[in-house]
């Protein structure tokens, strides 16, 4: 009877032990998901810091080209600085809506998966979209200033007009910016720090984020 007694306490005294570990190893997932989700917090607020400089760009065209549409070229410039402007609040917007389908409730394989899009969408297109066209935008940006303030000294003054050669150069300019941007990446991959350079782009929030949820899927393994 009382060997009986033992093994039933023994049985007892392992469940006990078995239910601790289980709860131990949720609560230990839990809190580092947690850390996940407080890790991608920068990444959000920079998004919003974009998506505002968006705006006052889109903004900023409109104002420039909604009086000057008798002018063609004009109008083209401040079309393409709204359009910069619209396409850094619409990237924003996407990473926004990439971080928010995140289900931290759902299996770590799952969430694996969502920031696995979350890093190619930043580091496939996002990265080299925005590099092409950083290496042009800055044409229509320094033109419109310029042209703004060339108005308000000498008055009615079209800079376009008078330096018709500006702006072939300007966009040589850009091409040159564009084709030296485009050889640092080959080098930097030749090199073989292309992942250093695909991580430089992912951000390190979601690089963080990865690195704690591959610990838990490791720890969860073992």
């Amino acid at each position: 009877m009382e060997l009986e007694e033992m093994k039933a306490a023994w049985q007892a005294l392992n469940q006990q032990l078995e239910r601790q570990q289980v709860l131990n190893i949720r609560l230990l997932v839990e809190s580092r998901l947690d850390k996940v989700r407080h890790g991608l917090r920068p990444l959000m607020v920079g998004q919003w810091i974009q998506f505002a400089f968006g705006f006052t760009f889109m903004l900023w065209g409109i104002s420039f080209w909604v009086v000057r549409t008798e002018v063609l070229h004009w109008l083209i410039v401040g079309i393409l600085v709204q359009l910069f402007g619209v396409s850094m609040m619409l990237a924003a917007g996407w990473n926004l809506h990439l971080i928010q389908r995140i289900d931290y409730a759902a299996p770590i394989v799952e969430i694996q998966q969502r920031l696995a899009a979350l890093r190619a969408w930043r580091v496939k297109f996002e990265a080299p979209l925005f590099a092409a066209i950083g290496s042009f935008v800055w044409i229509p940006v320094l033109l419109m200033e310029v042209q703004r303030e060339d108005e308000d000294a000498l008055g009615k003054f079209d800079l376009l007009a008078h330096a018709p050669w500006l702006l072939p150069q300007l966009i040589l300019c850009g091409c040159v910016s564009l084709v030296l941007v485009l050889f640092v990446f080959w080098l930097v991959s030749r090199i073989g720090h292309r992942r250093w350079l695909e991580n430089n782009f992912a951000g390190k929030s979601v690089q963080r984020a990865e690195a704690m949820l591959e610990q838990i899927a490791q720890f969860k393994q073992e």
